[in-house]
């Protein structure tokens, strides 16, 4: 007698899990970190200024007055970059029972929000980008945060160098001296080993006390010339350490993401989610980074 087993069975339902598993990381810590402006066109401008250096100052007793130079500020620009992300889902999609999603079109919408914002995060410090005016034909491109940050330290000259204590040290002294308040070093994810090992370092000791815990991380760094609290960036340009105060940059809004339905092609409806944004460093001596890391 033949025993029908499970490999036999015609028509057995399947057994699908009603869930999406993603873990693509959806963390945008500058874009998290500064504050948004509303700006009303496509180019906007700022003004920074800075005093004259400390001198001697002793007058002559009963002498005139004599007028020194004055310093102008200094205008800066950037312009607005224009952000977009398309899908187009049948009919039919939308209609047919599916796994993990109630509708194929709100499903594809929330990551399209989610993809775009990580672009947004790339823009602004993902990647060593140059304003771009773009003209009919081109697309236009605000300046990243490394293009609006004047002061730097390089690692050693080469892509070989590791970030290091003594780097940041300089920095912070650099950016101290010129009058700056840094409290975040934003750093790429295998720096934080580094940073980690910091502590580590001859004559520095831990109080780990009665603890069953095993902590080896540092979240805020505590230095001569400030206090900096560490922040992970995945986005971030690799070969850059930032050291910033979040307060002195702005998140320019011309259009904040929008979804855009498009004209019906066939039976396909088609939708974008669009933005138009731009970054502002009120002070390009503010903050201050470190490149040429490995």
């Amino acid at each position: 007698m033949a025993t029908y087993t499970s490999y036999d069975v015609v028509g057995a339902k399947e057994s699908v899990a009603d869930i999406i598993t993603d873990i693509s990381p959806t963390d945008t810590p500058a874009f998290t970190l500064f504050k948004t402006e509303k700006i009303s066109a496509r180019i906007h401008s700022w003004l920074e200024d800075d005093l004259a250096s400390a001198g001697v100052n002793a007058a002559v007793e009963g002498a005139n007055f004599s007028a020194g130079s004055l310093n102008q500020a200094t205008t800066r620009t950037n312009n607005t970059q224009i952000l977009t992300k398309t899908f187009a889902v049948t009919a039919t999609q939308d209609t047919v029972a599916t796994y993990g999603r109630a509708k194929e079109t709100a499903y594809q919408l929330g990551k399209a929000l989610k993809e775009i914002k990580r672009d947004l995060e790339l823009a602004i410090v993902g990647v060593d980008q140059a304003a771009v005016t773009g003209s009919a034909s081109a697309a236009r491109k605000f300046a990243s945060m490394s293009q609006q940050i004047s002061t730097s330290v390089d690692a050693g000259g080469n892509s070989t160098d590791p970030l290091t204590e003594a780097k940041i040290l300089t920095l912070g002294q650099t950016l101290y001296t010129a009058g700056s308040e840094p409290s975040v070093l934003m750093i790429k994810p295998a720096d934080s080993t580094i940073v980690a090992g910091f502590a580590a370092s001859s004559n520095r000791q831990r109080d780990l006390a009665e603890a069953t815990t095993l902590v080896n991380v540092i979240d805020v760094l505590v230095t001569p010339f400030g206090q900096y609290r560490t922040v992970l960036n995945r986005h971030q340009l690799s070969t850059h350490a930032f050291l910033i105060d979040p307060a002195m940059f702005k998140t320019l809004v011309l259009r904040p993401f929008f979804r855009v339905k498009n004209a019906t092609v066939g039976d396909a409806e088609t939708h974008s989610v669009v933005g138009e944004y731009s970054l502002k460093h009120m002070n390009f001596a503010d903050s201050g980074m470190i490149t040429g890391l490995s």
